[in-house]
């Protein structure tokens, strides 16, 4: 088999590689602009996940779909090991130690693909049918929703559980169910909502909710509000931008990026920097008419544009004090190795899938073109 052939690289998505490079490359400079020792760490994260991509983008995926649902049911086993055997950190047991190597994997992230993996490989086997999945349809996609949901959720980690929850429905609402059950779903938690938050929400989760109703936002947000407003409309030369320097604004690499970014390049920053991601989430669920017939890449664009926009939307509102705080990171931009390998590899996957859709055409057609030879020889 030649894997490069011609035909094949034609299909792979540049354009994917030109939106995400000047994520990359601005929240390198802001993380350099910060923390030299971070910056350096997070360099060996991008080296890492270019090897990561090229791995992941060459394995013969297409033919390997079997393996799907043990991949799911793995991630299930290692999230319910997180519950006996997990690390906690910060009040919370998110982390499994690997023996002999002296660090920690955090199931949760490592789930991500395979959980759009596995929603991908059941509608592939089911497409929906003209009006819509029914109840029953929906039930059993449901099950492989909320079963990682309630886990992850338990870790307590609420805010990736919720983010897997609605990319879970966000693809079926994409691909189609009918529209009485979105109605009833509407309903349901309308009325059941008083009775989760008062007897399955956390007083950790309650006090983040407390807080961002009452009129005081929490000391972080009060800082990351401060260094916002601060930017103006063209932003601030590294020197001046006060709130990350002087480090009143916490977690200013991470999770609070967002506030520094527009520290430094005012509001008109931070509007290219939203444009930029709408072009990224746009561009991937338009792959839903580019490819009505192919349940798989539908599914896995659909379900990485709605990771980024939920991803993003969170951080961006709990920065501007819209949201609760939550550990969600600022994806492609915020410093750390696990989310963006993790995004990286959901990109190779995509990529995967696009570039090799037709390979087994061209496989056939060698293979007819090599036998028309031996003929004529």
């Amino acid at each position: 088999m030649r894997l490069f052939d011609k035909r094949i690289i034609s299909h792979f998505d540049y354009l994917l590689i030109i939106y995400i490079l000047p994520l990359v490359l601005v929240s390198y400079h802001l993380i350099g602009e910060t923390n030299e020792r971070l910056a350096n760490k997070q360099l060996v994260y991008f080296t890492i996940s270019i090897f990561v991509f090229m791995f992941i983008f060459i394995l013969p995926i297409r033919k390997k779909f079997r393996i799907i649902p043990s991949l799911y049911w793995l991630g299930i086993i290692l999230l319910i090991a997180v519950e006996f055997v997990g690390i906690t950190k910060l009040g919370a047991a998110r982390w499994l130690p690997i023996p002999f190597l002296n660090t920690t994997i955090q199931p949760s992230e490592l789930f991500k693909p395979v959980f759009i993996l596995m929603l991908g490989f059941l509608i592939q086997h089911k497409p929906p049918p003209k009006n819509g999945y029914n109840l029953l349809d929906f039930s059993y996609f449901s099950f492989y929703i909320l079963l990682p949901f309630i886990l992850i959720a338990k870790e307590p980690d609420l805010g990736t559980a919720l983010v897997l929850l609605l990319v879970g429905y966000g693809i079926l609402f994409i691909v189609g169910v009918n529209w009485k059950i979105w109605a009833t779903i509407i309903i349901v938690i309308a009325v059941a909502s008083p009775f989760i938050y008062t007897y399955l929400i956390k007083d950790y989760q309650k006090k983040r909710i407390t807080d961002f109703v009452s009129e005081e936002p929490s000391y972080h947000v009060q800082q990351s509000i401060i260094a916002i407003g601060s930017g103006g409309l063209t932003g601030k030369q590294s020197g001046e931008a006060t709130q990350a320097q002087l480090k009143f604004l916490p977690i200013a690499t991470s999770d609070f990026i967002f506030a520094y970014f527009v520290e430094r390049y005012g509001f008109v920053g931070a509007i290219g920097l939203i444009i930029l991601y709408s072009l990224i989430i746009i561009h991937l669920i338009s792959m839903n008419y580019y490819f009505k017939d192919d349940y798989m890449v539908r599914v896995f664009a659909s379900g990485l544009g709605l990771l980024i926009f939920f991803n993003m939307s969170v951080n961006i509102l709990m920065v501007i004090g819209f949201a609760p705080v939550v550990g969600i990171p600022l994806p492609l931009f915020s410093y750390g190795g696990s989310s963006f390998i993790n995004f990286i590899v959901t990109f190779a996957i995509l990529e995967n899938f696009l570039v090799f859709r037709y390979m087994n055409l061209y496989n056939y057609e060698r293979k007819m073109y090599s036998f028309s030879k031996e003929r004529i020889i």
